[in-house]
C-alpha cells in the first residue's frame, strides 16, 4: 500500500502520487521557465511549448507542496499568481528578503546576541598581585638570609675565656679592625700599603654597647692603651698562662694590641674584660682587604677633611676639603696616626668619623634597594668578617644599625677616658672607667666624658 496522500485531479484520476493502478503513470513534464524574456517561436533560443498532459493538475500539486511548506494554498510563489517551480529567481548569494543569515546557513535563525564581558575585578587582581609580590619577597629574603649567614666565619670561641665578669643590661660588642692580609695578593698588599708582616695585629678596637631601651654608646680603645694582661687559658693549647703584671716602679704595662698578638681574639676579650669589668657578649673582626672592598662596593665614601696631611707609612696623601675616598684611600685615612698631632687618639676620632660616613652610605636606599650594590657590599664585608661562635646574622644586623645610629648622632661616641701616659702608653682614668662601666651595665645615660 502506498503511504502517499490521496490526491485526485478534476477527472478523478490519480497521477504522480504513487498510484496503485495496474497501468503505469504518465511521465511528468516540467514547465520550462524562460529567463531574459520570451522568444518568438522559431527564433533561436525559443523552446516549443510542450502539450499539457491531461493527467497533470497544477493546482493539486501546488496545493500539496505549499501545505508541506506551511504556505497559504491560495497564495502562489511570492504572493503573485502563477506557478512556483521551486527555482531560485536569480538571488544567488545572501538570504531571502526579510530572513537574515544565521549560524546554520543562509536564511537560518539569527545568531543569539553575544553575552557582554564581565567587568574587570580590580580588587581581585590587586590582591593577587600583592600576594605574589609578598611571596617573592619572602623567598628572596629567606634565601638572602641563609646565603649571608653561611658566609660568617665563626672562628672565635668565647667559652675559652676564663674568670669573666657578670653581665649587665644591653649587649656589648667588641669590634676589631685587624691588619690581617688573608686572601690578599702581593700586588694588593703593595697597593694598600699593608706590608707583609707575619701574624695579625689590631689597628683599631671599639666597644659598642647596644642598650635594651636605646641610648647606644661607642667607646674607642686606643691600641697603645697601658693595660695589664691577666692570666688566661691558651686558645689552642688549653694551658693556663700567668698574668703579665705591670712594672711596679714605672707602672708600665703591656699595650692593648699586644694581647691580640700573643693569643688572638680570646686573649684580647679576656684583657678588655679584666681591665674594665665589662662583660663582652660578642666579637666581630674585619681585615684590611674586606674593609677596602666594602668601600669600593658602595661606590666610595665622601669625607670632609679639615686639614691636609700626608703619611708615607699608611700611604695617606689628602688635600683639605670634601672628597670621595675609594677603598685604598679610606684604608690609609683610618690607619694614619704618625701624621696627626694627637697620634692614636686622633686616629680613633678619624675612625669614628669615617665609620659614620660609611654606615650612612651603606644604608642609603641607593645601596639597600639596589641588588647590584647590596649583594657586593654584603659579600665584601661578610667574606672577611670573623665573629664568635654564638653570633648570628641578626646580631650582625643589630650591631650595624646601632653603629650607624651612634656615628650618625643617635647615641654617644667617645674615647676611653685617659688620665696620662707611662712609657709612651696611654693610661686609663680608672675612676671614670668604673663610672662608665656602671652606667653601661645599667643602661643609664652615659655622662662620663672621654678624651
Amino acid at each position: 500500500m502506498s503511504d502517499w496522500p490521496d490526491a485526485r485531479n478534476s477527472n478523478g484520476d490519480r497521477h504522480g502520487y504513487g498510484s496503485d493502478g495496474a497501468q503505469p503513470e504518465g511521465a511528468r513534464v516540467m514547465r520550462h521557465v524562460q529567463r531574459g524574456g520570451p522568444s518568438a517561436p522559431g527564433q533561436p533560443g525559443s523552446v516549443p511549448r510542450q502539450p499539457r498532459q491531461p493527467s497533470y493538475d497544477d493546482n493539486v500539486y501546488d496545493d500539496l507542496y505549499r501545505d508541506q511548506r506551511g504556505q497559504d494554498p491560495h497564495t502562489h510563489g511570492n504572493g503573485q499568481d502563477g506557478y512556483d517551480s521551486g527555482y531560485n529567481t536569480g538571488q544567488v548569494y545572501g538570504s531571502p528578503q526579510g530572513r537574515p543569515d544565521g549560524p546554520q546557513g543562509p536564511g537560518g535563525p539569527p545568531a543569539p546576541p553575544r553575552a557582554p564581558k564581565p567587568p574587570v575585578n580590580w580588587k581581585k587582581r590587586i590582591t593577587w598581585g600583592l600576594v605574589t609580590f609578598l611571596a617573592l619577597l619572602i623567598v628572596v629574603s629567606v634565601s638572602t638570609y641563609f646565603w649571608a649567614d653561611s658566609k660568617l666565619k665563626r672562628e672565635v670561641d668565647l667559652s675559652k675565656v676564663i674568670e669573666r665578669p657578670e653581665g649587665g643590661k644591653g649587649t656589648n660588642y667588641l669590634i676589631v679592625g685587624s691588619d690581617s692580609r688573608a686572601g690578599m695578593s702581593d700586588e694588593e698588599k703593595k697597593k694598600l700599603h699593608t706590608g707583609s708582616a707575619e701574624g695579625k695585629r689590631t689597628d683599631s678596637m671599639m666597644i659598642l654597647h647596644v642598650a635594651d631601651d636605646g641610648g647606644n654608646t661607642m667607646i674607642s680603645l686606643p691600641r697603645d692603651s697601658n693595660v695589664m694582661i691577666p692570666s688566661f687559658k691558651g686558645s689552642d693549647s688549653g694551658k693556663i698562662y700567668p698574668a703579665r703584671n705591670c712594672d711596679t716602679t714605672t707602672q708600665v704595662c703591656k699595650k692593648l694590641n699586644a694581647a691580640y698578638g700573643e693569643d688572638g681574639p680570646e686573649l684580647l676579650v679576656r684583657t678588655v674584660e679584666a681591665n674594665t669589668g665589662l662583660r663582652i657578649d660578642h666579637y666581630a673582626e674585619i681585615g684590611f682587604g674586606g674593609f677596602a672592598k666594602i668601600v669600593d662596593a658602595v661606590g666610595g665614601v665622601e669625607m670632609n677633611i679639615p686639614k691636609a696631611f700626608k703619611d708615607k707609612k699608611s700611604g695617606a696623601d689628602f688635600e683639605a676639603g670634601k672628597q670621595t675616598l675609594n677603598g685604598e684611600e679610606a684604608l690609609a685615612f683610618v690607619r694614619t696616626r704618625y701624621a696627626l698631632p694627637g697620634s692614636d687618639l686622633d686616629r680613633t676620632k678619624n675612625q669614628q668619623k669615617f665609620l659614620a660616613a660609611l654606615a650612612n652610605q651603606a644604608a642609603t636606599p641607593g645601596t639597600v634597594m639596589n641588588p647590584f650594590k647590596l649583594y657586593p657590599t654584603m659579600g665584601a664585608g661578610l667574606d672577611t668578617l670573623v665573629v664568635d661562635k654564638d653570633m648570628d646574622l641578626m646580631d650582625v644586623a643589630s650591631m650595624f644599625w646601632a653603629m650607624k645610629g651612634v656615628t650618625g648622632g643617635d647615641g654617644k661616641s667617645m674615647n676611653m677616658p685617659i688620665s696620662g701616659s707611662a712609657g709612651g702608653n696611654l693610661v686609663w682614668d680608672k675612676a671614670k672607667v668604673k663610672q662608665l662601666v656602671s652606667q653601661l651595665n645599667n643602661d643609664e645615660k652615659v655622662t662620663v666624658s672621654g678624651n
